[in-house]
């Protein structure tokens, strides 16, 4: 599975995913890129995921519309401890980001 974190996920958060390909909007060259735009350069890129920390992104992208899956995480702080009790839920992401899915942790 590709997955793709958002700029503002921390990007050590990669550790919750060993067996999968991760890549940060930063390491791919789209940092300021629009939400639509950003979107688009995913899915033909072949990404498989999207996880943000943006609680608005659901709303105000067409996300049904989209081949992604999203994955919406919720942590008090982007320092990677309050990333790590939500590893153990972040490891299985094919059963939770489908296309055109959210989920929200």
């Amino acid at each position: 599975m590709r997955i793709l974190l958002d700029e503002c996920v921390n990007p050590r958060v990669r550790m919750a995913f060993p067996n999968h390909e991760v890549r940060t909007v930063n390491e791919m060259g789209w940092r300021g890129a629009s939400n639509g735009r950003l979107l688009a350069l995913a899915e033909t890129s072949r990404f498989d995921a999207f996880l943000t920390l943006d609680q608005n992104l659901c709303h105000q992208q067409n996300v049904s519309a989209r081949k992604l899956g999203f994955i919406v995480v919720r942590v008090p702080d982007n320092n990677i401890r309050f990333y790590q009790p939500l590893f153990a839920e972040l490891k299985t992401p094919p059963k939770r980001s489908r296309p055109a899915k959210s989920s929200r942790l």
